[in-house]
């Protein structure tokens, strides 16, 4: 039971990540300007009657039910996730199980649900949203290693011949969730179009830029954040900033492509992390340039969130193998 409640909450994480760049991407955020429900209702108002009366309540946000059913869409899977987690809690509890990963998934999911209600009612605070993103990315890679773990995925696989693997594979670890943060913020202050040139910006190889107004994390109360509150050279040095840490990146994450092909031994199978890891990374540089080459269609767009989620997920798989199989070995 555990293990397949374990395998549907992670496929599902995994939609709801998506799903959440879309609803994000299509500026669906505030498609309901209340929390847990859509204009007092559990469903979006419909009748004639109940638009009119949500109108009403809230005249500074009509109803567009083509955003509200987004973002109500969101909500329902990610009710339905967090119950699958609570259920893993439940069932860990019950089979007597001594780990405390799927309580501490309770109370992240618990705090997710916190950070989506401030994200409405703050009106889209960057902070607020880009920490939800990272949020979800983070239950994402714990509900990854509950499945590795679940399914004794390093039977039988040889300790890397380099002692240097783990320094590689924690360095790319980390390159990834910085260059996540980067990405959110980015999308959180609209500034995935600051530069619509690529690899230039503007024209020119480093343009105008305003970092301390690009990374000023907390602007006030009061304010609807809904398309950015910034100006040109702030967006401006988010957009660069991101480019920037794309490429610091790509080259930790290429060494340790490089480190893994060049794994020997009895087994393949770190050659092959190697090939799939490449593949992740090569996928996401292309789908983040044509964010920028074809002015951020939806679809493109959603795909390179999905693509970070990807990537983040073979990186986790490659640390769990590095460091549980010198684990069973010793």
């Amino acid at each position: 039971m555990f293990r397949h409640l374990s395998v549907y909450a992670f496929g599902l994480c995994f939609c709801v990540v998506v799903l959440g760049a879309f609803v994000r991407l299509s500026d669906a955020g505030l498609g309901c300007p209340d929390w847990p429900g859509c204009y007092g209702h559990v469903g979006v108002p419909e009748t004639v009657g109940e638009v009119s009366a949500a109108n009403a309540a809230f005249p500074e946000r009509p109803v567009e039910a083509h955003k509200a059913w987004k973002e109500m869409v969101h909500r329902y899977a990610a009710g339905m996730l967090g119950l699958l987690i609570l259920g893993m809690s439940i069932t860990s509890v019950l089979q007597h199980r001594k780990r405390k990963l799927p309580h501490i998934l309770v109370g992240l999911v618990i705090f997710q649900a916190v950070l989506g209600m401030w994200t409405v009612t703050l009106l889209l605070k960057p902070l607020v949203v880009t920490s939800h993103l990272i949020g979800g990315m983070t239950i994402l890679a714990l509900l990854a290693l509950v499945s590795l773990r679940e399914r004794d995925w390093m039977a039988g696989w040889p300790v890397p011949t380099s002692n240097h693997m783990p320094h590689f594979s924690v360095a790319a670890l980390v390159m990834v969730c910085l260059q996540i943060f980067l990405g959110a913020w980015t999308s959180t202050n609209y500034a995935a179009l600051a530069c619509a040139d690529f690899p230039t910006c503007h024209g020119k190889l480093w343009p105008e830029t305003d970092f301390a107004q690009g990374f000023t994390l907390w602007h006030g109360l009061g304010i609807n954040y809904e398309f950015g509150v910034l100006d040109g050279p702030g967006r401006t040095a988010i957009h660069m900033a991101h480019r920037v840490g794309a490429l610091l990146t790509a080259i930790v994450v290429g060494a340790l492509i490089v480190r893994l092909l060049r794994e020997t031994g009895a087994s393949n199978r770190w050659r092959r992390l190697g090939v799939i890891l490449l593949l992740a990374l090569t996928l996401q540089i292309a789908l983040g340039i044509a964010s920028v080459v074809f002015h951020l269609p939806l679809p493109v767009a959603t795909a390179h969130n999905a693509g970070a989620a990807l990537l983040l997920l073979v990186i986790v798989a490659i640390n769990w193998a590095v460091f549980n199989s010198r684990r069973i070995r010793q």
